[in-house]
Order: C-alpha cells, then structure tokens, then sequence
C-alpha cells in the first residue's frame, strides 16, 4: 500500500514540526512544563513572525502525532492479518517486535528526547494486540470507552487550569534548566533527565487512553479499506477529509484562540480530530496523483525509514540547538521564529536526502534493519 508510506513520512516530518520548538525553546524539554509552549522570544504575536509563528505551530501541534499513532494501529493490524492468513500465533512474535519497540525508546528518551513516544508506543501496542484476539464487540466497547475517558480526563484538567488563581500559566523555564541546555555537559544533561523522569515520562500517562482510543481507530480504518486504491477507499478517504477538516479546523482555531489555558484541549482532543483530516487530505491528493513524482517518492523514502528518521531527526535537532552542538537556541534565542522554521526545512531535507540514498543500496533503514535481525533471532 503505497499511501502508507507517504503517510508515515509526512507524520515523520510533522512530528518534528511540533518537537523543533522543544529544542529551540529555553530550557528546551524541561521548558516545556514552564511556559515554553509560547511565542518565540523577539516576536511579536501581532507581527507577520508572530502570525507565522502561530499558523505553523497550530498545523502541527498534536495533529501529526496523532496521525502517527494512527498509522501504528494499522500496522499493527497488517500484522494480525499477516498472522492470521499464516496460521501463526498472535501475538507470538510481536511481543518481541513491542518490546524492541520498548528498548529502544528507552534509549532514545535517556540519549536524546525526553518527550520520546516510543515508549508509549510499545505499551499500548502490546495491550492492543492484545484485545485483537477479543471479540469485535468487545474492541468497540473499549474504543468507544477509552475515546470517552480521554475527553472526560482533558476536560477536567483544562476546567482546573481555568480555575486555578491567576490560571494555568507560570513563570517561564527554569533557569537551571535553561543554563543546561544552554552551557551544561551531554552527560548531565542525561542525568537531568534520568533524575526527571517521572514527569517527563507524564504525556504517555496522561494520554494512554487517547493511544488506546487512536491505535484501535487505525485498526478500524484498515479493516474497512481506507487505505485501499478502490472506489470504496476513495469514498472513505473522501469522507475523512471532509468531517475531519470540518469539525477539526473550527475546533483548533478555538483552543487556539482560548490560550494556553486550553493547551490539554487543543494537543490531545481537538488536534486527533484534525489529524483524521489530514490523512483523508493526504490520500484524496494521492488519489489524483497518476505518475508518482519527486515529492511522493521523498515521502515515501521517509516512511519506508520511519523508525530511523524519528529517532534521527531528534539527534539532529538536539546537535543544532544545544550547547553540545552549534548551541543556535542560546545564539539566536532573541532573533525571532525564522530559524527555527530554517531549521526544521533544514532537517528535513537531510532526512529525505539520507532516506533516498539508503535505500538504493538498502532495502531497510538503520534501526528496521537492527530490528529485523533481533526478531530473527
């Protein structure tokens, strides 16, 4: 299915469209927790950075996560099929696939990224390779039940942000954080975040339920053929963009226009609505596209290495922006949103350059490749 691949690649790259600002923000992914979800520092709101700023924040925040989480659901039901039509045993060899998954977001959250989703990723997708083996009423119990829980959690989170004296917002990063990103050492920087790591591991906790709730609706959509070249997928796909951006935009611009108040609102509930816009977007595009050309094949190199340039993209990021690398978050903090914009068009032709060239000689990435091997094993 070829659209999967230029999905998974354009989550790819959109991931990193929210994550870029972790990096460059002070205290980067401890100023995150304290008001680094604002505007950059010399820009102002009103200015046309300011304006570029948001509308580029706002199109990524939470949506291709989402769509990311998505597209994990329907591989992970690829593989239930795959199993089934084998005869093999499921989960059988996907508990070790899952736990692969695990170990190496372990590494990547204590090396590189704090907000890693990799980790996340590999929990859920063991509980829900689980409930494969369930009954399809009992799946759509728990789907509906997890969808109604997150929403329930978001709203009682927001309502106390709203309630809380002087509202949810604080006094910026903290200027320890800030100095060790900016100045500190790679290995204290690792110790900050093993010290930390009941609170920077909060997001999976916090939005369990929506990965539950966005793994079985990537289940759901791969069974009713949304991802294939038919009539009927066109249909669906159709369908997606249309409510998806309907519902999904009007949404988005509210929470957006709430404040940072609404921050829970807008990245996990408003947001997974819109990321379903997007991939109906996305596929009625492909659907029209009859020679596939230059654009579709660099999305399709990212999402063939998608494991690789996740992890990839975070390094480059961090290399860049932190007082370990070319420090840009500290040089060029007061200078505006442009370069951080620069960089992620920066990284992203990097990771589309790298992926090509691997692949001619390769027919995996780096970490499926390492992944493929332990599996055999």
């Amino acid at each position: 299915m070829p659209l999967l691949d230029v999905l998974r690649g354009v989550a790819i790259l959109g991931t990193l469209m929210s994550n870029v600002w972790i990096f460059a923000g002070p205290g980067a992914e401890w100023g995150l927790l304290g008001g680094n979800a604002g505007s950059s520092a010399g820009a102002d709101p009103s200015s046309l950075a300011g304006v570029a700023e948001t509308v580029f924040r706002s199109l990524a925040n939470g949506k291709f996560l989402s769509m990311l989480t998505i597209l994990f659901g329907v591989g992970l039901a690829i593989q239930f099929r795959s199993a089934a039509q084998r005869g093999n045993p499921w989960p059988g060899r996907y508990k070790w696939r899952a736990l692969f998954l695990f170990a190496e977001g372990t590494v990547h959250f204590v090396l590189v990224f704090a907000w890693d989703v990799l980790m996340g990723y590999a929990v859920v997708a063991m509980l829900v390779a689980w409930l494969l083996t369930r009954s399809a009423r009992a799946q759509r119990v728990t789907w509906i039940a997890m969808g109604a829980l997150h929403l329930m959690v978001m709203s009682l989170i927001t309502a106390a942000l709203l309630l809380a004296p002087g509202g949810g917002t604080n006094g910026g990063a903290d200027a320890d954080a800030v100095a060790l990103y900016a100045e500190g050492g790679y290995v204290e920087q690792i110790a900050f975040r093993l010290s930390h790591a009941a609170v920077l591991r909060m997001e999976p906790v916090l939005s369990f339920a929506l990965l539950v709730f966005l793994f079985l609706l990537g289940v759901r959509l791969f069974r009713a053929g949304a991802f294939q070249g038919d009539a009927a997928g066109r249909r669906i796909r159709r369908r997606l963009a249309g409510w998806g951006l309907g519902i999904g935009l009007p949404l988005n611009a509210l929470a957006v226009l709430g404040g940072s108040d609404f921050f829970f609102l807008d990245r996990y509930a408003a947001a997974p609505v819109l990321a379903i816009g997007y991939l109906g977007l996305i596929g009625t595009a492909m659907d029209r596209v009859r020679h596939p050309g230059p654009l579709t094949s660099a999305l399709t190199s990212v999402g063939r290495t998608a494991l690789s340039c996740y992890v990839l993209q975070n390094v480059l990021a961090m290399l860049a922006c932190y007082g370990i690398g070319l420090g840009l978050a500290s040089r060029w903090a007061d200078s505006g949103p442009w370069w951080v914009m620069g960089l992620w068009a920066a990284i992203c032709l990097a990771l589309v350059v790298g992926a090509s060239l691997w692949l001619r000689r390769f027919e995996h990435g780096p970490l499926e490749s390492v992944q493929k091997r332990l599996l055999r094993r």
